[in-house]
């Protein structure tokens, strides 16, 4: 059986990330390697080793924390994450937002850009209207179904 180094000072930024972003869990991958943290309330779990042999756990599987949804997931314009990702809110460094507050938007018109593995994915508005409130900040990590804007 091959043996796994494992990072701890990698587990330990990864964990910190978990604590500044409040995401639920992240992963990265090198090569064959994946290290894998996941919060669960009070405790964290750790995964790590070559993808193609499967992963192994350090500490025992628990049950995932189920955040309680906002109070903006049940606005009618509310614009949420589709996927996992890295949210910016204009199209390149130091170039004007896509949107602001106040700003009226037409069906299809793109909001806000979400990175996820080297892609950039368009957030289009789901509907025509104003944008009344934007909710993440452009840098920001975001998870599947957060609320990202509300348009009125």
């Amino acid at each position: 059986m091959k043996r796994i180094e494992i990072d701890e000072e990698a587990i330990r930024r990864l964990a910190g990330l978990l604590d500044e972003t409040g995401l639920a869990e992240i992963e990265i991958a090198e090569g064959e390697s994946r290290l894998r943290v996941a919060r669960a309330l009070a405790q964290a779990t750790v995964v790590a080793g070559p993808a193609a042999a499967g992963a192994r756990a350090v500490a025992p599987p628990a049950e995932p924390a189920r955040p309680e949804p906002a109070p903006d997931a049940a606005h009618p314009g509310a614009v949420t994450s589709p996927m996992v990702g890295v949210a910016y809110l204009a199209p390149e460094p130091g170039a004007p937002p896509f949107v602001k507050v106040g700003d009226t938007v037409a069906q299809g018109q793109t909001l806000l850009l979400i990175e996820a593995m080297k892609t950039f994915n368009q957030i289009k508005a789901p509907k025509a209207g104003t944008v009344s409130r934007i909710l993440v900040e452009s840098g920001a990590p975001v998870e599947y179904g957060e609320v990202l804007m509300l348009l009125d």
